[in-house]
């Protein structure tokens, strides 16, 4: 993790910002399932924690021949006129360094439980009362809508930054270039 390319997000009358980090961020995770790539870490260097947003500046981390394999791939195809991409460079050596990774919340208390019925037995009557429709989760934190390389299904993708650390953490990231253990740096 000791290189990173910036791409940011041009002002479009046309898009919301988050409307263009969405489509961005969908078409770096089919390049990273495509590539199967476990190298590649993202961030997202004007998350507003205190709002729900990404901002619009996405930052790819890995070494040069990740990066640069990532590149050759025409993923960015359609989103030119959108971005401006960055060079690979290296990370400033005063940088700290945190986790980026998806919380998935449990928002359905219907697929709870059907899941409680086929697990345990449970009649219908019995899993609502065991799972009330008060336990439905709502996080308050940033997110994208994307649609699923796997499932073809569109859901939003909750984004966590840990607090800041000063030690980098090896492991490896998943087709949405986040780890729960792995470090990206920060600054």
């Amino acid at each position: 993790m000791d290189y990173f390319i910036d791409i940011r997000l041009r002002p479009d009358p046309e898009f919301a910002q988050y409307q263009l980090m969405n489509a961005l961020f969908s078409k770096m995770h089919r390049a990273l399932v495509e590539s199967k790539s476990q190298d590649i870490g993202v961030s997202f260097p004007e998350v507003g924690l205190q709002r729900r947003t990404l901002g619009g500046h996405l930052r790819l981390h890995g070494d040069t021949a990740a990066l640069r394999r990532l590149m050759e791939i025409n993923w960015l195809a359609g989103m030119q006129d959108h971005i401006q991409l960055g060079e690979i460079h290296a990370v400033p050596v005063q940088a700290n360094y945190r986790t980026v990774s998806r919380v998935q919340a449990k928002s359905s208390p219907e697929r709870l439980r059907r899941r409680q019925m086929q697990r345990h037995g449970l009649s219908e009557m019995e899993a609502q009362k065991r799972i009330p429709d008060t336990v439905a989760e709502r996080l308050s934190l940033p997110f994208v809508s994307i649609r699923s390389a796997s499932t073809k299904q569109k859901f939003c993708l909750f984004i966590k930054h840990s607090t800041l650390t000063a030690t980098p953490q090896p492991g490896i990231f998943n087709s949405y270039g986040m780890s729960i253990d792995a470090t990206i740096p920060w600054f």
